[in-house]
């Protein structure tokens, strides 16, 4: 059954296809799932390409960090990709930065690499015309490709060499002006791991190669995760090189053990880029000051990937509301007729009262539809079959919980609305 309405996905027309058989080179469950689920598919290593389900999950990611960014006064950008080595030449990285930067020469042997960040680029942009104490505190961001040249890409969008990632750069007058753009970044990055329904904790960490004095990881607790940290119930986390004893030092009760993928990373940069370029403002006294700077990272594609090590199940993916690649799933147990019929109205209902959904009214199985909506992941499922609707009733299912109830036909609209 053709569905055209531009609110209603429909699975006849979708382009998601879904393997019965895990491929032989996916690791881990996140890997695995968002290739049988139809989300992503290899290019080459360490580089996907997003399929129209994946794409919406990675949307909806980036759209609840944008609004979090928005939120704090935040100004989005777009920053060049390609950037140039003069630049990396004046903060002094382009020698250090190591065999993960990802170089190049152009036709006029002119060197460039692919950033894996963009400290560079971004205090380049301001120096010229950022120039007052008036004009500051000032944080851009972007969501934009990252390239890292890993030496082993694997797990999927967990350690690839093209990655999305949202960069954020803060720019002040002093450690004062940093310490509140830090903090304004930290509860930011709270509130996205929040909406997303995510296990984290936030741990002391090494700025390694991007540098400053300060610097946290936010890690998603996952049994994939290739970081070891210990943690308490009264807040307290670390990394286990970090902390090598069995009580929390904070409160002195025992401590938990867990590992975690590294989502996100927030620095105090202090004036190292802005000192090395060059890049000043003028004071309230008249003098010229380093801008005193810090950057802030949160790895989008990462998160999708962490999100599905941390919800699935044997069947697949169990997606949070907030990011899944769509709210409900009406399956249509027959696809002609009165039940298709009645699942495409309950479906463009549900569209009218914004809720995002999929009509499945394909000639498929029930036992396909069922399969390949707990695959995919879909929250909530409306199952609409011929003797249901001999009773006046459809059936809903919750994905989460596997729990399922029958709703009167007139209600399941209403019910679907308000969970």
């Amino acid at each position: 059954m053709q569905n055209r309405c531009p609110h209603v996905l429909s699975m006849d027309e979708l382009y998601a296809p879904t393997l019965k058989e895990t491929p032989v080179e996916a690791e881990l469950i996140s890997h695995q799932l968002m290739l049988r689920a139809g989300m992503i598919r290899k290019t080459a290593s360490g580089i996907y390409s997003y399929l129209p389900l994946g794409w919406r999950v990675i949307k909806k990611i980036e759209q609840i960090v944008r609004e979090e960014m928005d939120a704090i006064g935040c100004q989005e950008v777009s920053l060049p990709v390609l950037q140039p080595a003069e630049l990396w030449q004046e903060s002094g990285r382009w020698p250090v930065y190591g065999p993960e930067l990802m170089r190049l020469t152009d036709r006029h042997e002119r060197e460039f690499c692919l950033g894996p960040t963009h400290e560079e680029i971004i205090t380049a942009l301001v120096r010229s015309e950022l120039r007052s104490y008036k004009q500051l505190p000032l944080t851009l961001y972007q969501i934009n490709l990252k390239f890292r040249d890993e030496m082993r890409p694997r797990f999927g969008l967990m350690r690839g060499r093209e990655f999305i990632m949202k960069d954020a750069y803060s720019f002040g007058t002093d450690q004062a002006a940093l310490d509140a753009d830090y903090a304004a970044q930290e509860g930011a990055y709270r509130k996205i791991c929040e909406r997303m329904k995510m296990d984290y904790r936030i741990v002391d960490a090494d700025s390694g190669e991007i540098g400053g004095s300060v610097s946290a990881e936010f890690m998603a607790l996952a049994e994939a995760g290739e970081s070891e940290i210990v943690y308490c119930e009264c807040g307290f986390a670390a990394d286990t090189e970090v902390c090598e004893q069995e009580s929390c030092p904070q409160c002195g009760a025992p401590l938990q053990h867990a590992r975690g993928i590294e989502i996100g990373q927030i620095f105090q940069l202090g004036t190292k880029y802005s000192e090395a370029m060059g890049a000043t403002f003028q004071d309230e006294d008249g003098t010229d000051k380093p801008f005193v700077m810090g950057c802030y990272g949160i790895g989008v594609s990462r998160i999708a990937a962490a999100l599905i090590e941390q919800k699935h199940d044997e069947r697949g993916c169990i997606w949070p509301k907030s990011v899944a690649p769509a709210e409900v799933a009406v399956l249509a147990l027959d696809g002609v007729g009165e039940v298709a019929e009645t699942a495409a109205t309950l479906a463009h209902k549900l569209a009218e009262a914004d809720v995002e959904v999929v009509l499945d009214a394909r000639p498929e199985r029930p036992g396909v539809k069922f399969a390949e909506a707990d695959l995919i992941g879909w929250p909530q499922q409306l199952i609409v079959g011929k003797r249901g609707l001999a009773a006046g009733i459809v059936e809903i299912k919750d994905r989460a919980t596997g729990e399922t109830h029958d709703a009167p036909l007139d209600e399941a609209v209403g019910y679907l609305v308000e969970s």
